[in-house]
């Protein structure tokens, strides 16, 4: 069975081991994401990069969410939090301006 607790005491216990994968993963990811979109890439590659993205910085919130439970409020927090939904919604809009301007002509240099 999952504890919550247990997990969550994890989570703080290794909480710059935990901060020193996440940060450099969802920027690079995130960063990934925006560049397939720029390069044109199939869809399928672009779901992949940002669904990976969207789960480490899920992973964060979270990772996040169990310092506010014990009260913690600092402003390493909230830079956490503030970067991890910046990235959730980086790769939400990737999506949607791929999939919306994916075969638009008007965009295209063959023009």
């Amino acid at each position: 069975m999952l504890d919550l607790n247990t997990l969550s005491e994890f989570s703080r216990g290794n909480c710059i081991s935990i901060c020193t994968f996440l940060v450099p993963a969802n920027l690079l990811v995130t960063i990934l994401t925006i560049s397939l979109v720029a390069l044109r890439r199939p869809s399928h590659q672009v779901w992949q990069s940002a669904g990976i993205a969207s789960f480490f910085a899920s992973v964060m919130i979270l990772h996040v969410y169990t310092w506010f439970q014990i009260g913690v409020v600092m402003a390493p927090t909230y830079i956490l939090l503030w970067l991890a939904i910046t990235c959730l919604a980086v790769n939400l809009a990737a999506i949607v301006f791929q999939r919306r301007y994916a075969n638009n002509p008007s965009l295209s240099n063959n023009a």
